[in-house]
């Protein structure tokens, strides 16, 4: 009996020509694996064309639900975005697609796991730390980092050769990853950073600003302890709250971003990311944490998120670090309850009114009017002491530049 090697397969074009190529050079038994978090495949066409280019077992894992449960929300939750920019929605469907993997070597006995990334990306790391948590006996095939494959032109050209159709020509070349929360545009002429993105040609998840309605749209989310529960008062499943999110920002033209990022690897890379519903999230759990958060605590959880966005970057999803770090961010959700009300417009996201039972911002004391627990004289005895070290150090130097001018 062969040994088995399950494939992490899309039927995109790298895992395409991986079948083939792993049937070349392997005696195994291939068991591909298409692990579905939302990318509105033909599950029908995918099954086909693996069993077609030579795969003796194809598996359609749904994980929606638990990619957007214990994923998605927890990346909104932390306010997760890779230098700023990124909502990571590559990144945050690695390690549930890594675990997925692992079952399925598990069940078939299988001793190799196989990926299509490339010898230049995040993913191949990505995937890998995971699978080396889950079960470090396990090998890796990486055909990227083997084969004479050079370019994804010579991967069209083995496809062509080897009679397989892809979803790609050398004319539209770009390298996209789906899900239900983003769609990735990667290669092709973006790579040029002169330039500008090609909107109408890239954009499948959002509309460009010319398209986007004419109109401004109100929409209301109602979070609970920091997960989004109730969209303009329908409580909803979470996959629905994010389905109905994507078709208001594609709507109005929100969550395109346009980033060149510092790679795990070493290099910087231009991306082209759209992320319609989650970028919707992302604002309004921000401002909700502004009403309800302290201040220390809301800043210090500024620097974590940015550490939190790093950490599922690079792959350490199941590192002690970023575990510790959901606890964390766990328990400054506790009061993140309440309605955040924005207004949708031509690619802009408004805060238009935000309510919550513990909103920490209270309009009396706040006002420039009077207020029995804070008076407007209080203010002359904490400027005294906020401002006493600098009059100190003011002092001192006064008296050494004094001193120096002796000297000389």
């Amino acid at each position: 009996m062969k040994d088995k090697v399950v494939l992490a397969y899309s039927g995109g074009l790298d895992t395409s020509i991986i079948i083939p190529w792993i049937k070349e050079n392997y005696d195994l038994d291939i068991i591909a694996v298409c692990v579905d978090v939302g990318q509105e495949e033909d599950k029908e066409y995918v099954k086909k064309k693996a069993i077609e280019s030579g795969a003796k077992k194809i598996y359609i894992e749904d994980v929606v639900d638990e990619f957007v449960k214990e994923y998605v929300y927890k990346g909104i939750k932390a306010n997760a975005v890779y230098e700023n920019k990124y909502p990571l929605g590559t990144a945050l469907a690695r390690p549930l697609i890594a675990k997925k993997l692992v079952e399925i070597a598990h069940k078939e006995n299988a001793k190799y796991i196989a990926h299509g990334c490339t010898g230049k990306g995040n993913d191949q790391v990505r995937f890998e730390t995971s699978i080396a948590y889950l079960d470090s006996s396990i090998e890796i095939i990486a055909p990227w980092r083997i084969w004479d494959i050079k370019s994804r032109e010579d991967a069209i050209d083995y496809a062509n050769k080897k009679g397989i159709e892809v979803p790609v020509t050398k004319e539209k070349i770009y390298s996209r990853d789906k899900n239900i929360m983003h769609v990735s545009h990667e290669g092709g002429p973006i790579e040029n950073l002169l330039n500008e993105h090609d909107a109408k040609e890239l954009y499948l998840m959002t509309n460009t600003l010319e398209e986007a309605s004419d109109k401004a749209e109100y929409i209301d989310i109602h979070f609970y302890k920091g997960e989004a529960k109730k969209l303009n008062g329908q409580k909803l499943s979470e996959v629905e709250i994010i389905k109905k999110l994507n078709e208001l920002g594609k709507k109005h033209g929100i969550g395109v971003v346009d980033i060149l990022e510092n790679r795990l690897v070493g290099m910087k890379s231009r991306g082209i990311y759209e992320t319609p519903g989650v970028t919707i999230l992302l604002e309004a759990h921000d401002n909700l944490e502004k009403l309800t958060l302290d201040k220390m605590t809301y800043q210090y959880k500024q620097m974590i998120s940015l550490k939190y966005a790093s950490l599922v970057y690079d792959g350490l999803w199941d590192s002690k670090l970023k575990k510790s770090l959901d606890k964390f961010i766990d328990e400054t959700q506790e009061n993140v309850s309440g309605d955040i009300k924005l207004k949708l417009y031509k690619g802009n996201m408004i805060v238009a009114s935000m309510n919550s039972h513990k909103a920490l911002y209270d309009d009396e004391i706040s006002s420039f009017g009077y207020s029995d627990m804070y008076d407007h004289f209080d203010a002359n005895g904490f400027i005294k002491i906020y401002s006493l070290p600098l009059k100190i150090e003011s002092k001192i130097n006064n008296i050494k530049e004094i001193k120096d001018k002796k000297v000389i």
